[in-house]
């Protein structure tokens, strides 16, 4: 069995797969993000209870540019303590099992790669639309990071006066619009015109993001996850319609776009990191 870890921001959760199914978790929220070592124990403490004899390696998903190769994260979103964090040779000491650690949208990938959505696919890319917007990628049935674990940050490519993420992400609704998609998506539930019409522009402007996608990557399915995901159903028009002009028509014909329907699947897919050779 593998130990699966999500580290975000705001929580961390930590479960224990097999064979990519959960068998039991346990999540918490994250304390003291401005001290480092305050933050190592509580992730150590809340791993220690399934590092039992039955687990023979961890896999973990962090909102950030990762060395691969050395299981070093930098700069960490939302931890202002991880700047710089040997992550791996921390853990592989605590707890003597190897350590594999990436991107958390990349694991995102990985997991509806392997036991999700994009299953049988053999190219697929997730887009997590939250506090921005970021793509795991998947070629040829492998998660493709690049050189410095950075390939797919297609929300910080310049678009309009600022960036994708500033219209296609939380940005949209709380700098530009003074709300958050959370109230927007619940005034939209209950039929409200402004809150429709708002969610109406931002399919439009995530129908750019996906064109960008589809001119990098070409993939055969666009899986969505994040937050903001869950309001597909208020964007998802408007989205199809901004993407008419792509220049590739037979490209938006085969094209399949999911909604993720498993809250679970960037743990599983921190899990599957020990397959992958990336």
């Amino acid at each position: 069995m593998t130990i699966g870890v999500d580290l975000g921001g705001t929580n961390v959760r930590v479960g224990l797969v097999d064979n990519g199914i959960l068998v039991r978790q346990r999540s918490m929220a994250l304390e003291q993000k401005d001290s480092l070592q305050a933050t190592l124990a509580q992730l150590i403490a809340l791993i220690q209870p399934f590092a039992d004899d039955s687990v023979n390696s961890i896999g973990i998903g962090v909102p950030s540019v990762v060395d691969i190769d050395r299981g070093i994260v930098y700069n960490v979103a939302n931890i202002p303590s991880w700047e710089e964090v040997a992550l791996r040779d921390i853990l592989e000491k605590e707890f003597d099992l190897p350590v594999f650690v990436n991107n958390d949208v990349n694991c995102f990938i990985l997991g509806e790669h392997q036991f999700g959505l994009a299953k049988g696919y053999r190219s697929a890319v997730g887009m997590s639309i939250g506090t921005g917007l970021g793509s795991g990628i998947i070629i040829d049935n492998q998660l493709y990071a690049g050189s410095n674990c950075g390939a797919g940050e297609i929300g910080l490519l310049p678009y309009l006066d600022k960036n994708i993420e500033s219209y296609a992400a939380t940005q949209f609704f709380e700098s530009i619009h003074g709300t958050t998609a959370l109230e927007a998506s619940l005034s939209a539930t209950l039929g409200d015109k402004n809150a429709l019409s708002l969610w109406d522009d931002f399919g439009k402007h995530f129908g750019v993001a996906v064109k960008t996608v589809l001119y990098t990557y070409d993939p055969e399915v666009i899986i969505l996850g994040g937050s903001i995901a869950k309001a597909y159903p208020f964007f998802r028009a408007s989205m199809y319609e901004s993407m008419a002009d792509f220049a590739y028509p037979v490209t938006l014909r085969r094209l399949q776009i999911f909604q993720s329907q498993n809250e679970n699947i960037a743990l599983l897919g921190a899990a599957a990191l020990v397959r992958q050779l990336v």
